[in-house]
């Protein structure tokens, strides 16, 4: 029987790795058009058709765009193997998201709550609806399933100090006014972010890589993600940076359509950084579901906490110093629902990431606490 499915998988394999590009033109078409036509096209916000039609097609080809870099991104995986190839995944969402951060900050109107909304937003996001996601159909398919139990304890050790100190240290300091810090505490949080994340990356790619990884993860990892596409490791990379760049562009075009949703039609100030954490995050979901359903908890654990981690301990340091660079004012404090909700979120991700093997009950848990925090971003 494999002797006969052999051929049409080489078949695939020899097709030309430009063909599974196509989409790449379509994001270059889109660049050009607001690099030539961008103030007309952009007055299209005006109108409802319009408006619609501008947010659809930029949400469209940035999110078309941003899943080649996943795509990318896990061909260059199956060549490092664990725990680089997570972390290549994770490092490269997150890049695009600390540069599509900091071009909305520097050409766009000040918007102090925009990095505390994506922070607060990405983790909602990757730990209540991802996370359920996956946790709920790796369930459905295999009822329990397994995963390092040390590697997620290392990850949410570093998460949880680092979600407090952000967005909840803010709000019980007095040296300021309103849910910020002080020039002093900036440097400390940052620092702290920035330190505690190399130590993070220390361990995971030195001493302690086995925590980041299950034993019989390697075994069949040739057999089922082989290096089917025969491409260098070379392109990958560079068709990694090419996909990269245009989304940061494209992201900076789609804040201003999103600002003026905001700003004429009383929509919640905290949608424009769920905007921006669901182009970010989304991607990713795709890799970790398909993970799970695939038996390799693992690496779906490696892909969200991972990318939690990143968002935090790069987003942070990052974001600050443009800000002070800019002189731009940053809330970083979150208001009492949110805060409720980020309290337990953590809480909760705890208690899943506490035995070392998963079921369904878990993944509805984080499903519900996801969807009480869609409801409560219209009600709060």
């Amino acid at each position: 029987m494999s002797a006969t499915q052999s051929p049409p998988a080489s078949a695939e394999a020899a097709r030309s790795p430009w063909a599974r590009e196509w989409f790449l033109a379509i994001t270059l078409a889109a660049v050009a058009l607001f690099a030539l036509f961008g103030e007309t096209i952009q007055s299209a916000v005006h109108g409802p058709l319009g408006l619609a039609a501008l947010l659809g097609g930029l949400f469209v080809v940035v999110m078309g765009t941003a899943m080649g870099v996943v795509r990318h991104a896990e061909e260059i995986a199956e060549r490092l193997g664990e725990p680089y190839g997570t972390l290549v995944l994770t490092l490269s969402i997150t890049g695009i998201e600390v540069c599509s951060i900091t071009a909305v900050m520097m050409h766009g109107e000040n918007n102090p709550d925009l990095v505390r909304d994506t922070l607060f937003s990405v983790i909602m996001i990757v730990l209540g609806g991802m996370i359920g996601t996956a946790l709920l159909v790796g369930a459905l398919r295999y009822r329990e399933q397994d995963y390092n139990l040390q590697g997620a304890n290392a990850y949410l050790g570093v998460i949880v100090p680092l979600a407090v100190f952000t967005l909840v240290l803010p709000d019980v300091t007095s040296t300021t006014e309103g849910p910020t810090l002080s020039t002093m505490q900036k440097v400390m949080v940052g620092s702290m972010s920035a330190g505690l994340f190399l130590v993070f990356l220390a361990i995971q790619t030195g001493r302690h890589r086995a925590y980041f990884s299950t034993p019989d993860e390697g075994e069949d990892s040739d057999a089922d993600h082989g290096f089917g596409d025969g491409t260098s490791l070379l392109r990958h990379v560079v068709m990694l940076l090419v996909y990269i760049v245009p989304v940061v562009y494209l992201v900076e075009q789609l804040a201003q359509p999103l600002d003026y949703v905001i700003e004429t039609m009383d929509a919640p100030q905290v949608l424009g950084g769920v905007l921006m954490a669901i182009l970010v995050a989304s991607p990713e979901a795709v890799g970790g579901v398909r993970s799970a359903l695939a038996n390799r908890l693992q690496r779906s654990v490696n892909i969200f906490l991972g990318s939690v981690l990143a968002t935090i301990g790069l987003s942070v340091p990052v974001m600050l110093v443009v800000a002070s660079f800019l002189g731009l004012d940053l809330n970083l404090g979150l208001p009492p629902t949110q805060l409720v909700l980020l309290i337990l979120m953590l809480a909760v991700s705890i208690i899943t990431f506490s035995s070392g093997r998963t079921n369904l009950l878990q993944g509805a848990v984080h499903l519900l606490i996801f969807v009480a925090f869609v409801l409560l971003l219209f009600q709060s």
